[in-house]
């Protein structure tokens, strides 16, 4: 059996919300092929973050919005994208667009039997710009 191991940083006051990073449909990898693509950036051309109805009432969000992620490495601004794809208190963010890219505000912990980085768990404040 493998015990569970808690991720390096939790939300606090300072970073309430949890946000996990990944791909979209449309793209691959840094996009650096897919976004040479015109169909596929008519269909998704540029870098969004999936948002709670919950979370983007509580921030004045209404469809959208510019928001700035900020984590304890740095911060992306990207469009807000309000879903209830993902649940309250989280955000998701794709890496596809270096302007945006989500990856940057990760922690740098990995885990201990696989060693792949921290992309699912990172604490952030969200604000709109």
């Amino acid at each position: 059996a493998i015990d569970h191991v808690p991720p390096a940083e939790r939300p606090d006051d300072d970073f309430p919300m949890i946000m996990s990073t990944g791909r979209v449909l449309y793209h691959w990898h840094g996009g650096q092929m897919t976004r040479r693509a015109a169909g596929i950036m008519q269909v998704y051309g540029e870098a969004l973050v999936e948002l709670n109805p919950d979370d983007a009432d509580k921030l004045g969000v209404n469809g959208r919005n510019i928001l700035r992620i900020t984590s304890r490495r740095g911060s992306i601004e990207a469009k807000a994208w309000v879903t209830d794809r993902v649940p309250p208190g989280m955000v998701y963010a794709n890496f596809h667009f270096p302007e945006a890219s989500a990856n940057e505000l990760t922690h740098a912990s990995l885990d201990p039997v696989s060693k792949i980085p921290s992309y699912k768990v990172t604490a952030v404040k969200v604000e709109l710009v």
